[in-house]
């Protein structure tokens, strides 16, 4: 391992063989599991900040394929996963080709199964079999095939145990197989998949429409005798699902300061994360879990349903970190002797300046640009600072200067129809504009930049909502589904707010403390409301949206459009600032 690894090592007893069976001589052998999680297509490296605050290129095709050949020449017994979202919402070279491209970079690191994501789901469950089995028979014909003619599909397996058929889908069986055993060198490793059961709230109904999610845990401990009784060496769990490092306190303030993704042996997972409550209750046999969806970076450890601590992994986004599972297991018992984690980073600028970029997915993502060049290379506009961020770290609970200015490009687009106040998801903010990689000189943003900040292709909608039902879908953001992630809505120009955290549900936004252009709404009063058509459909567990009248919408108006016709006209004015619309009491 190189010197940015952070090891965290447990010895296990666990046997996975019955345990009437006369013990026999051990056959130590060691196994290297790397896993990717959250890479949404990301073909070219995005910008990353290391544990001791250098700031670098990391991941993209070209350096993770390196990084997984290493650690084949250092042990043939290497085996390469996905944690999920390996697909969707992905940057243009690989999105506006289906992100065909992005499978295949996956086909050729020898990527053996993945668990499924939430976005695997974004164009639908014909689009995603499609997308593992191949064919040209896509819902958008504009994309696919694009890359390759004939496109031939994943080599490797998405996996869901907690993905079923519904009543109402005149279908039998399920429609991912739950675990896949994968043997290397006569070293039987079980993999079971699971991805997070907030999915319909997350994805566009239509989509998963047959489908039904299931708890997570109770999916994964349903297979996990049948999967004993074919007597792996092991057994890893992959789940789209994940946590936060616990970094602020009851009263707000910053703990926890020094936990990354290379502390070793983290215990401060919060604990209303989805992850721990799972892992927690996923039954022993499971030696490690493999996680993803909160795009964080932490080496964890949560106890399982003995009390035992275990692994719980994730490696942040976007390819930047590769999570590194290494086992020594007895394969004449069957069980588990060690098990050591650590997160990697993927350097990218260290690749390239040292000359060991993997030739191979050169070839891919040269191909690919080439095939969106001229859509790519358009220039939009000039801004007025080198770059609108989308939060610290990302975040989703804050407002940020970007999520400011596509709020206001909401309504600047959609004043025809009356529009008053725009609402944006912070989910569906993707990147910085533009990442800190495309950063080019004079300000320029191109329309590569914007769609990487815009790649789902959504388009938007205008409706009527009354004050109280904007409180209440601001009372949203903490609640229900919403209370384990946070989802706060960025919101424009003149429409300010105050919460307190502390406050019970529904309770947290006072109706006082919501005004338009100075003034206090009214709850009776009607108001015109510019979004996203996914949130309009009452995506991301907004369902007061659902409630909305005199809903308009505008087909031909694109998140890409909206976004680059107000940079065309207020570019040079728009900076990297918070405006202060949403104030935390």
């Amino acid at each position: 391992m190189n010197k940015s690894t952070a090891v965290l090592l447990l010895t296990s007893a666990l046997g996975l063989t019955a345990c009437t069976e006369t013990p026999r001589t051990p056959e130590p052998a060691n196994v290297t599991i790397l896993g990717l999680n959250d890479f949404h297509g990301n073909l070219a490296p995005t910008s990353f900040t290391k544990a001791d605050g250098t700031k670098i290129s990391a991941g993209g095709i070209e350096a993770i394929a390196a990084e997984v050949s290493d650690a084949r020449k250092a042990n043939p017994n290497t085996i390469f996963v996905g944690g999920g979202d390996l697909i969707g919402a992905s940057p243009i070279s690989s999105g506006l080709l289906r992100d065909e491209p992005a499978v295949y970079a996956l086909n050729g690191m020898g990527m053996k199964v993945s668990a499924l994501g939430n976005h695997e789901f974004d164009q639908g469950l014909d689009e995603l079999f499609r997308m593992q089995n191949g064919g040209c028979a896509s819902n958008d014909t504009t994309k696919a095939c694009q890359y390759d003619t004939t496109y031939t599909g994943a080599t490797f397996k998405w996996i869901g145990a907690n993905v079923e058929y519904n009543a109402t889908s005149g279908k039998t069986g399920k429609p991912f197989a739950p675990y896949i055993i994968q043997d290397i060198n006569g070293i039987r490793i079980a993999f079971v998949g699971a991805v997070t059961k907030s999915t319909p709230g997350i994805v566009s109904p239509d989509g998963v429409k047959a489908l039904t999610f299931t708890d997570e845990a109770a999916a994964v401990n349903k297979y996990i005798p049948e999967i004993k009784k074919q007597k792996p060496d092991a057994i890893i769990m992959l789940i789209h699902e994940g946590g936060e490092i616990v970094r602020l306190d009851k009263d707000g303030k910053p703990i926890n300061q020094d936990v990354n993704y290379s502390t070793v042996g983290c215990k401060v997972l919060d604990e209303k994360s989805p992850i721990v409550d799972i892992a927690k209750r996923v039954d022993p046999a499971v030696s490690a879990i493999i996680s993803g969806h909160s795009h964080q970076g932490y080496n964890c450890l949560v106890p399982d349903p003995t009390g035992k601590d275990r692994i719980v992994i994730q490696g942040d986004f976007y390819g930047h970190l590769l999570q590194r599972l290494d086992l020594t297991v007895d394969k004449a018992n069957h069980k588990v002797m060690t098990v050591a984690a650590a997160n990697l980073v993927v350097n990218y600028d260290e690749r390239k300046a040292n000359g060991t970029r993997d030739a191979a997915m050169t070839a891919i993502i040269t191909k690919a640009d080439a095939k969106v060049a001229a859509i790519k290379n358009v220039q939009v506009a000039t801004l007025g600072d080198a770059q609108i961020q989308r939060g610290v770290s990302n975040a989703r609970n804050t407002e940020s200067p970007l999520g400011d200015v596509i709020a206001d490009a909401l309504v600047y687009t959609t004043k025809n129809q009356g529009t008053q106040i725009g609402l944006m998801n912070p989910g569906g903010i993707r990147a910085d504009l533009p990442d800190t990689t495309q950063i080019k000189p004079g300000n320029v943003v191109n329309f590569g930049d914007v769609f990487a900040v815009h790649p789902f292709g959504n388009t938007t909608t205008v409706v009527s909502l009354t004050g109280q039902q904007i409180k209440d879908l601001l009372e949203q953001q903490w609640s229900g589904a919403n209370a384990a992630a946070v989802k706060l809505l960025q919101v424009s120009e003149g429409f300010k707010y105050k919460y307190t955290l502390g406050n019970a549900d529904g309770q947290r936004v006072n109706i006082a403390d919501i005004t338009l252009n100075g003034t206090p709404i009214s709850a009776t009063a009607t108001y015109r409301v510019a979004t996203n058509n996914f949130l309009a459909a009452g995506g991301d567990n907004f369902t007061v949206f659902k409630a909305a009248t005199n809903v308009v919408q505008l087909p031909g108006l694109s998140d890409t459009d909206v976004l680059s016709q107000y940079l065309k006209a207020f570019g040079p004015s728009l900076k990297n600032v918070v405006k202060g619309r949403i104030t935390k009491l």
